[in-house]
C-alpha cells in the first residue's frame, strides 16, 4: 500500500470500516459504482496483515477484524452465551461436513431422531441456514452452514475445517468431544453409543424405528 492510496483503495477500506457486516466483492462494486475493487482489496489485506487489526475474506465476503493474537486485549465481561447442547452441536458437525444435508439424512447419520427444536437454535444463531430442498420425492428442506459460522470458527471456507486432533487442540471439543469424535472419527459406533448422555436434549434422541434410518 503506498504512501498516498488512489481514491478507490480509500473508497474500499472507508466502505469496509462503516459496513455494518461482511461485504462480498460484488456488493462492494455495487456500492462504489461498478468499480473493480479486487485488487484494491488484496492491497488493503497486505497492509493490515502485520497491525492490530487484519482485513480478511469468510465465506466470500470481506471484514475487518481483530489480529488474533490481541483479541484477549478486546475482552469484556459479558452475560455468557448458552453452550450448544450436545445433539445441537452433533447436528451443526454433520450439516459443516456433509452439507447440503437434508433432517432424513442427519437423522440418518446420528442413529436418532432430531427434534425441529435442534435446529431452530442452530437457524437462530445464524450458523445453519436453509439451503433449498432435495429434488427427491417430498422435495426435503436441506441445510447448510453460514458466512456467520466460517466467521465464528476463522474459516475462510468448509475447506479449512479441521480435522479431530485440530479440534482438540483448540479446545473446541469441549465439552462434547465425545460426540464429535463419535462421528467424525469413529464411523463404526453404535447408535446406543452416539446416543449416550441425549436424555438431557429431552425431545432430541429418540432412537429411529427400524426402517427410518434408511
Amino acid at each position: 500500500m503506498s504512501e498516498e492510496p488512489d481514491d478507490l483503495l480509500r473508497a474500499v477500506e472507508a466502505t469496509l470500516f462503516a459496513a455494518e457486516e461482511p461485504m462480498s466483492v460484488e456488493a462492494l462494486s455495487g456500492h462504489l459504482g461498478g468499480a473493480d475493487v479486487r485488487d484494491a482489496l488484496r492491497q488493503l489485506a497486505d497492509h493490515y496483515a502485520g497491525r492490530g487489526i487484519h482485513l480478511v475474506e469468510r465465506g466470500k465476503r470481506w471484514h475487518f477484524q481483530t489480529a488474533p493474537d490481541l483479541a484477549h486485549l478486546l475482552r469484556r465481561e459479558r452475560e455468557q452465551v448458552r453452550r450448544l447442547s450436545r445433539a445441537a452441536t452433533e447436528v451443526l458437525a454433520i450439516v459443516a461436513y456433509h452439507e447440503p444435508v437434508s433432517r432424513a439424512e442427519i437423522e440418518s447419520i446420528r442413529g436418532v431422531q432430531t427434534a425441529k427444536g435442534t435446529l431452530d437454535v442452530l437457524l437462530e444463531a445464524g450458523w445453519v441456514r436453509v439451503a433449498g430442498r432435495r429434488e427427491v420425492p417430498g422435495r426435503p428442506v436441506i441445510y447448510a452452514t453460514t458466512p456467520d459460522f466460517l466467521a465464528h470458527f476463522g474459516l475462510a471456507s468448509r475447506r479449512d475445517l479441521p480435522g479431530i486432533d485440530e479440534l482438540r487442540a483448540a479446545g473446541l471439543l469441549d465439552p462434547v468431544e465425545e460426540a464429535l469424535e463419535g462421528l467424525l472419527g469413529s464411523p463404526a459406533e453404535t447408535p446406543d453409543a452416539a446416543d449416550a448422555g441425549e436424555a438431557a436434549d429431552q425431545a432430541d434422541g429418540e432412537p429411529l424405528p427400524p426402517d427410518a434410518a434408511g
